[in-house]
């Protein structure tokens, strides 16, 4: 408990009442509200942006100082020395693992790579026009149809299977939502290749032929994963922990989460960047769609550039520039015309005082759309890939949750619509 107290003076009552007052290890303190209910009121917080929903002991996020920290360790020191399946197991269990405990929780993750046969047909029951996010929603919540041996989520090793199995899974699936749609075989995982790589094997390989996957694109797929791991409690974790405090299972609740990670305000920013550059068109119109971005009447607007969260800089954008240009630099490109685009946006954006001083630097979808376009993944599949790396911070929330105490979820309202009022017959209403 803590020492600290918030005294609220409210019109109409004549005592104050008190409020506890909570302190985390960083951050702002919260002030517990629970109180209010008894005396039938409630806070109004639109959007819950002032709203401490959990405690959590994940991942930390100061957007004034462009920090973003995973069980307290700074995300560009895990890019720069970890992996994403390391990354995993930190998110999962606390701590940095030993190299013992990397070895066995990769070589678990491997052993759940591959999906029930029956799922390849679940496949056709869509189109094949179909977006691939959509796809993902129905493959990953029918999950749920066949692996019922991971249900139970009272039970720790349940849920331990369910998150080995979804974190595995997610490539799988996402590379044949994209095979699907453009009918070609579907490619089974090949459990010798690193987690990146497979990925890519399964995106782009063919039954024909061996896969050839380059370590420098597999490096930046699997920083792309990594610096998307997880994020605190935005919208699609926060559903993923809505959806479980009704005690759904975890297949359920990722497809929840990935319902969610789908709106274009959310994960949908890196396929807004590619589609800015693509209504540009061509490096002779920059300055004309820079103009108007600065003029407060226009309503077109930059994509991949500040950050909602963020009010300094993107801390994850350092380390994914550094993976666009290797990227780059690997696949020699040099006349894409959307690239060529992104490249002198990128330029002015930290040349030009206008973005300087409002501290409008690229962000980290700027350069993953970069990056996924110059390999050559279509846009439509941008999200499905930031639900992949997304998968093992909504599993690791969700079981911080269910591992725990907690209450179904049950925001309240302003109402603001009719008073009571009697029924009026058909014949009698004007």
């Amino acid at each position: 408990m803590s020492d600290k107290k918030a005294t609220l003076k409210v019109d109409g009552l004549d005592e104050t009442i008190e409020l506890p007052v909570y302190s985390g290890t960083l951050g702002p303190d919260v002030i517990d509200v629970g109180a209010l209910t008894s005396r039938d009121m409630f806070t109004y917080d639109p959007g819950f942006v002032s709203t401490a929903a959990c405690e959590s002991k994940i991942t930390y996020i100061d957007g004034g100082k462009g920090i973003l920290l995973h069980r307290g360790y700074p995300i560009d020191q895990l890019a720069e020395h970890s992996d994403y399946l390391e990354t995993c197991y930190l998110l999962l269990y606390g701590e940095l693992p030993t190299a013992e405990q990397k070895e066995t929780f990769v070589s678990t993750v491997k052993r759940h790579t591959m999906v029930h046969e029956q799922i390849r047909t679940f496949f056709n029951g869509f189109r094949r026009d179909a977006h691939p996010m959509a796809v993902m929603c129905g493959v990953v919540g029918a999950l749920s149809a066949f692996y019922h041996d991971s249900l139970d989520i009272s039970d720790e090793h349940h849920r331990q299977v369910a998150a080995f199995r979804l974190i595995a899974k997610m490539p799988t699936l996402a590379a044949m939502s994209y095979k699907f749609s453009i009918g070609q075989p579907f490619m089974y995982p090949d459990n010798n290749m690193g987690y990146a790589e497979n990925f890519l094997h399964m995106m782009f390989g063919n039954p024909c032929e061996p896969s050839n996957v380059s370590p420098v694109l597999a490096r930046a797929m699997d920083r792309i994963f990594l610096l998307h791991a997880d994020h605190e409690q935005n919208a699609s974790t926060s559903t993923v922990r809505l959806a479980g405090s009704s005690g759904a299972n975890p297949f359920a609740c990722i497809a929840a989460g990935i319902a969610a990670l789908w709106g274009p305000s959310h994960g949908g920013a890196n396929e807004a960047v590619l589609e800015m550059l693509e209504e540009i068109g061509d490096v002779s119109r920059i300055d004309e769609f820079v103009s108007r971005a600065k003029d407060k009447d226009d309503p077109f607007r930059l994509m991949g550039f500040g950050h909602r969260v963020y009010k300094n800089f993107d801390p994850r954008a350092k380390v994914m520039k550094e993976a666009a240009d290797d990227v780059l630099a690997e696949l020699g490109i040099e006349n894409d015309p959307l690239l060529a685009i992104a490249k002198r946006l990128e330029q002015i954006a930290l040349e030009d005082p206008y973005f300087i001083e409002r501290k409008l630097y690229p962000n980290v979808d700027f350069y993953s759309g970069i990056i996924l376009k110059a390999i050559g993944i279509p846009t439509s599949m941008f999200t499905v890939i930031f639900a992949v790396g997304r998968t093992v911070g909504w599993i690791a929330h969700w079981h911080e949750m269910i591992s725990g105490s907690y209450r179904i979820g049950r925001p309240r309202q302003l109402y603001t619509g009719h008073t009571q009022r009697d029924f009026v017959a058909l014949d009698k209403r004007s």
